[in-house]
């Protein structure tokens, strides 16, 4: 419930230090009520409203510090005009001097504390007030320096706790994310040994599938029953190691991805389709295919539907008015994809390496290809990407 107040009190500093004026005039008009008669300035009327002139500079003392001292400063006249001394004239030095040393460097609080009181001990020294002579001004002086003193003090003390607290609350913020880091990177470190193990699982089930195999072909003619048997063990460690790589997925995926999605990864068959699509987005692109497909692993082929999906991305950003053509270039010994448009291409960027660059990259870099992006000597922009693959082997009947 503390908390409401001060929070208030943060977002509407005018508004509470108004409060706290007329705080410190209602204080002073009851203290003047508690004193005899004889003693109350005269007329009451107009002292009070001196007394709210005195208390204006607490109103500033925080959105604006140093103007507020100005005029604080400056009611020190009022002595010699009016014969009275204000009561607010007193508080309101020393809720100045508190609030500068307490939210101002040590430097400005120092400054403003001597140019508040400095001029009060000289007024009290050449021009002290009527009726306090025979107090002496040495009195009034050393009294009103005690004052500035004390509040200046309290202040500073209030500066230094605060500094403290936030320090160790900055201080606990950064516990907390390196607690938190630490613990991220013990995961993804858990998570990587798991992965290493799983994926020696899965290479000896693959390895041990391979041998059985070769076995089973051998044997098949000669002997059927250890054949069957081969393939029947064949057929058991292989959804042993599609176990394992789901293990393996799971392992691998961060809590920030999404999960897998139960639709086919998109292969050779959905180039196509992406050519469609990026034309129905507004940029006239063509596809053409040169040689024939074959027989091709569903991971070279998911690499080049990701190539042609980012490079004609990129195209409709940054090409502009332009058109954009498709080349899939099937050899015996490899695979070729080439993205081409006759636009502007991405604006020139220093240093600055994209996600999409980034993995095309290491998806090319992972089946030993070559991948080249840049712009072409014609204008436009080139992607080009050329992926070993293996020759299909023929078996003997």
């Amino acid at each position: 419930m503390t908390s409401g107040p001060r929070e208030w009190t943060r977002r509407h500093p005018l508004a509470a230090d108004a409060l706290l004026a007329v705080g410190l005039i209602v204080a002073e008009a009851v203290f003047t009520l508690l004193t005899p008669r004889e003693l109350w300035p005269r007329p009451l009327p107009a002292a009070l409203g001196w007394s709210a002139l005195c208390a204006a500079p607490a109103v500033l003392r925080r959105v604006a510090p140093w103007p507020a001292v100005g005029v604080a400063v400056a009611s020190l006249a009022l002595p010699a005009l009016l014969d009275f001394a204000p009561g607010t004239q007193g508080l309101t030095f020393v809720v100045l001097t508190y609030t500068i040393a307490a939210r101002r460097p040590v430097r400005q609080a120092l400054a403003a504390a001597v140019v508040l009181w400095l001029p009060v001990a000289l007024v009290n020294t050449l021009a002290p007030p009527a009726g306090v002579l025979e107090i002496g001004p040495a009195y009034l002086v050393l009294n009103n320096l005690l004052i500035g003193a004390v509040a200046f003090s309290v202040g500073r003390t209030v500066h230094a706790r605060r500094t403290s607290t936030e320090a160790l609350r900055e201080r606990a913020r950064v516990a907390e994310e390196n607690q938190r880091a630490l613990a991220e990177q013990a995961v993804a470190d858990e998570r990587r040994r798991i992965a290493r193990e799983l994926h020696d699982v899965v290479a000896h089930h693959v390895s041990v599938m391979g041998v059985l195999a070769t076995g089973a072909r051998r044997v098949l003619r000669r002997d059927p029953d250890a054949a069957d048997e081969a393939v029947a063990t064949i057929e058991e460690t292989g959804r042993a190691t599609l176990r394992e790589l789901r293990r393996l997925l799971d392992v691998l995926r961060t809590d920030a991805e999404p999960a897998a999605d139960l639709a086919p990864q998109p292969g050779l068959a959905g180039i196509e389709a992406l050519v469609d699509q990026v034309r129905e987005a507004g940029l006239p692109v063509t596809l053409r295919v040169e040689g024939t497909p074959g027989g091709m692993e569903q991971g070279v082929a998911l690499t080049l539907y990701r190539i042609a999906q980012e490079a004609l991305t990129n195209a409709l950003k940054h090409a502009g008015t332009a058109t954009a053509q498709v080349r899939l270039d099937f050899g015996v010994d490899a695979v070729e994809v080439e993205v081409t448009d006759t636009g502007r291409g991405p604006l020139p960027e220093a240093d600055r390496i994209g996600h999409g660059l980034v993995g095309m990259r290491e998806r090319v870099g992972l089946y030993g290809g070559v991948l080249r992006i840049g712009a072409r000597p014609g204008g436009g922009f080139r992607v080009y990407a050329r992926i070993p693959v293996e020759p299909a082997v023929v078996r003997p009947a």
